[in-house]
């Protein structure tokens, strides 16, 4: 029986029931495992789905390595196990599932039947378009989230530029977007539920499509205001010059971010352009804004005679907020993920030697060197530790 080690963290004694697959509800729970909650992550027979996707070593995807990490691995046929669900159910806390819009009430097992055998429970559910609402029933995956909510009319190229499609973001984002508002939906319930002493159990609903239409920011007044519709723009910010992201020697690209007036003069002397801060035409940022055209080719014109990292150093010398591009490569060895420990190494009995990325949250300064318990199980691997141990039971179901 394969029984995991202490966990430590804030969320300790928090115990979270997983019935997820794919991306966005695993996703919220991995978070909520990283803060120490015990989470019993409910996988089909043969195992998530996601255990297939990606890259894999000896069978095991090294994608699980990290979307399974510091869960409890359990295979229950939902269908047949109805009554083992409903065990874990009464002694959860928490319920997060993204199962297609009214899955749970088609198992025997909605918000009614699960409150039943524990009015506490807080329960949170993520879909494509919600609970409710004349598009529920419709399927979807992350990348018509990305299309209905928004983003991917403004990750298109700008208008004359290109005839290839508008590219996704190169993530499944609106499913992680999603997992974050449904982990603080529950953690808000639950506030309600202890801290405000009602004692009740909610309903948290979330979908794909409004987590990421939550992010177009003054959009929807702009266009109630006169109709204006934000166009795609490239790598430019409309509202701030010069912020753009620059060609290098090296065929690199660097983000380089000169929006305000003391750092525009900063930028303008290190690329030895510095009567340019004192023109007329560059005075605001509104004026650069109207100009942006002229002081790009001008930082480009800089920019294309030095390599990526050397063009980054010398305006991080001269104190301008500026980054190279980074692939995967970059950020696994920079010394700055490292020392933060935003990229650990980890031992996967099922994979060998790996790396994961570290907690985003960090607390009182502490470097959180234990964040991965144990990396992502084969699916099952804690099935006879929940049964036996957890909930008391003899024998597996089945």
């Amino acid at each position: 029986m394969q029984v995991p080690p202490q966990r430590t963290g804030p969320l300790v004694g928090l115990k979270v029931l997983e019935i997820g697959h794919y991306i966005a509800a695993p996703f919220c729970t991995r978070i909520l495992a990283d803060l120490g909650a015990e989470v019993v992550k409910v996988e089909p027979p043969g195992g998530d789905p996601f255990r297939g996707w990606g890259a894999s070593v000896n069978g095991h995807s090294v994608w699980f390595s990290v979307h399974g990490r510091n869960k409890l691995s359990v295979v229950l046929d939902l269908k047949r196990d109805r009554e083992t669900l409903l065990r874990l159910a009464k002694r959860a806390d928490v319920l997060v599932e993204n199962l297609r819009a009214g899955g749970l009430e088609r198992l025997g097992l909605g918000p009614d039947a699960l409150h039943t055998v524990n009015p506490r429970l807080v329960i949170a559910r993520i879909s494509g378009y919600g609970q409710d609402g004349p598009y529920r029933d419709k399927p979807a995956f992350g990348a018509i989230g990305e299309a209905m909510g928004g983003i991917r009319h403004l990750t298109a190229h700008p208008a004359g530029s290109s005839d290839l499609p508008p590219p996704r973001c190169g993530i499944s984002i609106s499913d992680d977007l999603a997992g974050l508002y449904a982990a603080i939906g529950l953690l808000s319930a639950l506030w309600q539920r202890d801290a405000t002493g009602t004692g009740r159990g909610r309903v948290v609903d979330v979908n794909l499509v409004d987590s990421v239409f939550s992010l177009m920011e003054g959009m929807l007044p702009e266009y109630a205001m006169d109709g204006r519709i934000r166009q795609p723009v490239g790598a430019a910010i409309e509202t701030a010059a010069p912020t753009n992201t620059y060609p290098c020697a090296d065929g690199r690209w660097l983000c380089i971010a000169g929006n305000s007036d003391l750092i525009f003069a900063r930028l303008m002397a290190a690329i030895g352009r510095p009567e340019l801060a004192s023109e007329r035409a560059y005075a605001t940022n509104s004026d650069r804004c109207a100009h942006r055209g002229a002081l790009d080719a001008a930082i480009a014109a800089w920019t294309r005679t030095l390599p990526a990292k050397e063009a980054e150093q010398r305006l991080e010398q001269a104190d301008v907020p500026c980054s190279r591009l980074f692939d995967i490569a970059d950020c696994a060895n920079d010394p700055h993920f490292r020392a933060r420990a935003s990229v650990q190494e980890v031992a996967d009995p099922l994979i060998g030697r790996t790396l994961h990325p570290g907690p985003v949250i960090r607390l009182d300064g502490e470097r959180p060197e234990t964040v991965v318990a144990w990396p992502g199980p084969a699916a099952g691997a804690h099935t006879e530790y929940v049964l036996r141990t957890l909930l008391g039971m003899g024998e597996q179901p089945g």
